[in-house]
């Protein structure tokens, strides 16, 4: 964060890397630097809020393929919920994740020419989540249709995906342990 500071005041980086960083005025984005904090704050909140669908989606899949779904009026409900959730919370939030996080680092500095090994690895775990995003759209899809092929078991299983998913892209950012 200092860095972006010292940038803004002087328009020159220090710190790690520095030498290899040539800041261009012409990037088009050194009006956001000053709002980095706020970018910052409203991706978390945006993670957040696409975890905890893609956390309650699959739960409420493994209700509507149980025994529960199996009452027409239990599932016409169940498909209600699935259906408001992801249209209302899942897509917005991984739409505001995404075009949060590539602001992030679109920003001069932020990250630099030699793309670290940890941000890689959080980039592929976040890919994995996207395509995890797009199996659950058509999961839902399904259900919405009457035609879904997984079992109540599967889907307990594929609930543990966003978890691991979320502790590999956590340890990434925070512990960067390469």
């Amino acid at each position: 964060f200092l860095s972006i500071y010292y940038y803004i005041r002087n328009r020159t980086w220090v710190g790690k890397n520095a030498d290899a960083i040539q800041v261009n005025e012409m990037s088009g984005l050194d009006f956001l630097i000053p709002y980095y904090s706020w970018i910052k704050a409203l991706h978390i909140i945006a993670v957040i809020s696409w975890m905890a669908s893609m956390l309650y989606l699959p739960r409420l899949f493994v209700y509507h393929a149980g025994p529960a779904g199996s009452n027409p009026e239990t599932s016409e409900m169940l498909k209600i919920m699935e259906r408001r959730l992801r249209l209302a919370i899942m897509a917005p939030a991984m739409i505001a994740t995404w075009v949060l996080g590539l602001t992030l680092v679109s920003l001069p500095g932020v990250i630099f020419p030699d793309i670290p090994v940890w941000f890689m690895v959080k980039f592929a775990a976040l890919m994995v989540m996207s395509a995890f995003h797009g199996w659950l759209v058509r999961c839902q899809k399904a259900f919405a249709n009457d035609n879904n092929t997984y079992s109540s078991r599967d889907f307990r299983i594929a609930n543990e995906i966003p978890t691991v998913l979320m502790i590999v892209i956590v340890i990434m950012v925070i512990v960067r342990p390469f």
